[in-house]
């Protein structure tokens, strides 16, 4: 795996200024750029090995998201939402000195993908959504929200991989080694010397005022907005986006193309050659 390039970029918010770190895969000169955006509680490095794979292909950004990884907390959680991440994002493309971008964002990030490319305008001329869509199932976004922000610690990394893995069954069958590494760069020590999550738990707080009292979530208007070609990639054992929603995806607004990966749930995390080839043929070769 090549090395890649850890940068930041200042980002404005209703409390202040703020950075965002991103990961920088690829030469820095190539015009064709990816930007990849995580999930809820996740970082970049997420997509290490994808954008090692796509890096000859791409200059590959992998953000995080602001309270997440290396980037900046707010100093106001309630700004821990959608409006904050896109604009942001505009900031991060505007660094890029590039005029379009293609995306891939999982969850969280394909939910700020799918709002920026709804935008008269948008930047984003190739668009693929892992494991989201336009109804999303709330029973599943109160499963995230009993876990998120609590902000649990370990005495070992070998506590914390433990912990990963029985909170995210859904990134599928992975090794020993992967689990290990979606672990270590998510990570942090404390000054007491114990392990933690690099992200702010106040995010938490946030994500169940906007969901708490949601009956259902309708993004259909924002879909049907989309103009450029799309791809949905679902986990076929996926309890976020349902198999129903998906498939009207390939009916309605941009018209995707669909993908789907048995024996994953929320979500593929591209750590396979089968996954990120589905990628790479949609991106390079549709």
């Amino acid at each position: 795996m090549m090395k890649p390039t850890q940068r930041t970029v200042q980002c404005l918010s209703p409390s202040g200024l703020h950075r965002i770190a991103y990961t920088e895969w690829g030469a820095p000169d190539n015009p064709r750029v990816l930007v990849c955006v995580h999930g809820l509680t996740r970082n970049g490095r997420d997509f290490d090995a994808l954008a090692d794979a796509l890096s000859a292909h791409y200059r590959v950004v992998c953000p995080d998201i602001v309270g997440r990884g290396l980037s900046a907390h707010l100093r106001d959680p309630a700004g821990y939402a959608m409006p904050q991440y896109v604009a942001d994002m505009v900031t991060l493309i505007a660094r890029l000195g590039v005029d379009s971008v293609h995306w891939l964002g999982t969850s969280m990030g394909g939910l700020i993908g799918l709002a920026l490319a709804a935008q008269d305008g948008s930047p984003i001329r190739r668009l693929v959504l892992n494991d989201v869509g336009p109804e999303l199932a709330v029973e599943a976004l109160r499963r995230i929200g009993d876990y998120v922000g609590a902000d649990p610690t370990w005495i070992s990394e070998d506590e914390a991989v433990a912990y990963v893995r029985a909170i995210s069954p859904g990134f599928g069958p992975l090794t020993d080694a992967q689990w290990r590494y979606l672990t270590e760069t998510s990570i942090a020590r404390r000054p007491d010397g114990r392990w933690g999550f690099r992200y702010d738990p106040r995010i938490g707080e946030a994500y169940r005022a906007a969901f708490a009292d949601q009956e259902r979530i309708d993004l259909w208007p924002l879909y049907e907005r989309i103009a450029c070609p799309t791809l949905v990639i679902r986990g076929a054992e996926s309890d976020l986006l349902a198999r129903t929603t998906w498939q009207a995806m390939a009916e309605r607004g941009p018209r995707a193309q669909l993908a789907e990966f048995p024996g994953v749930g929320h979500a593929p995390m591209f750590q396979s050659e089968d996954q990120i080839g589905v990628v790479r043929d949609f991106l390079l070769h549709s």
